[in-house]
């Protein structure tokens, strides 16, 4: 069970870990963000068809397929309510708004799954929260004006469905392997997001440059396909309130991507900030209860 437990968390960190890379590919491409995420989804469900197709990945699938429809709708509209708070209230606070996703995850946690939220989940949970708004302070103290109220709750609604969508994910991976989880929610999310880019892209006569195709395919083949089946492979490992939680990581990396490939500076507040969430990590890594293994699910 501890091996189990530890190839959990270093899946899910290192998906994270991963996953940070994403703000620096949306930034380097000029496409709309429902059109990178398109080619994002796109790219990804057509990799995992083909190198998985093979071993039947979505073996049980028609059981829970209510399930997977859910899971669909539940990222797909998360991540649009995620680009409107965004949008109206800019990045810092739709950031933060967002990263509230594992505050409710431990309090749903145990209600939908019956998943007991051990006692190390609460003061990780604060530290991680302290760490993200260290590193958001800059840009949120200097949020000038007032704040835009269908803003923030676009953000608290992105943050509600992002958590409802990992205690899905967390739920069907007792029932379908973690390939076909993602390989449903790749295809489900480019066919509900699909008509979105199409109004930002074709609408607006922007047509997608190499840099865009480039970015897209990046952003398909290694944040998507590679980090989104190591997080479903991990979190079916460890507790969901654990896995959340560790989604701090992707803030953390994510200056380190854009000062090695884009030159930012990476601030002391970032530094200061990142020092609380790694802390926050390793609270859950040597503290936190491990989950009893259950039966794999068909492969």
């Amino acid at each position: 069970m501890r091996s189990r437990s530890a190839s959990g968390y270093a899946l899910v960190a290192g998906a994270f870990a991963i996953l940070g890379l994403i703000g620096t590919l949306v930034e380097w491409a000029t496409a709309p963000e429902s059109a990178l995420l398109v080619v994002r989804f796109a790219v990804a469900g057509l990799a995992l068809s083909v190198v998985f197709g093979r071993r039947r990945p979505l073996a049980g699938a028609r059981a829970v397929w209510r399930r997977l429809l859910l899971m669909g709708v539940l990222d797909a509209s998360s991540l649009l309510l995620f680009f409107i708070a965004m949008r109206e209230n800019g990045v810092a606070v739709g950031m933060f708004l967002q990263f509230l996703a594992p505050v409710w995850v431990a309090l749903l946690a145990p209600r939908v799954l019956r998943s007991r939220t051990d006692r190390v989940v609460y003061p990780a949970l604060a530290l991680a929260l302290g760490g993200l708004f260290v590193i958001l302070a800059p840009s949120l103290a200097g949020h000038g004006g007032g704040l835009s109220w269908w803003g923030v709750a676009a953000g608290l609604l992105a943050g509600l469905g992002y958590a409802a969508f990992q205690i899905t994910i967390k739920d069907l991976t007792a029932r379908i392997s973690s390939v076909g989880i993602v390989v449903v929610e790749t295809w489900m999310n480019a066919a509900l997001l699909l008509p979105f880019a199409l109004v930002q892209t074709l609408g607006a006569g922007y047509s997608l440059t190499r840099t865009d195709l480039i970015s897209g395919i990046i952003l398909g083949l290694v944040c998507t396909a590679l980090a989104y089946t190591m997080w479903t492979e991990g979190t079916s490992r460890i507790r969901v309130q654990h896995s959340s939680i560790l989604g701090y990581l992707e803030p953390v990396t994510a200056p380190i991507y854009a000062l090695v490939l884009l030159g930012q500076s990476v601030s002391g507040w970032t530094v200061a900030g990142g020092a609380l969430i790694v802390l926050a990590g390793v609270l859950i890594l040597l503290w936190g209860e491990r989950e009893e293994p259950v039966l794999e699910p068909p492969t």
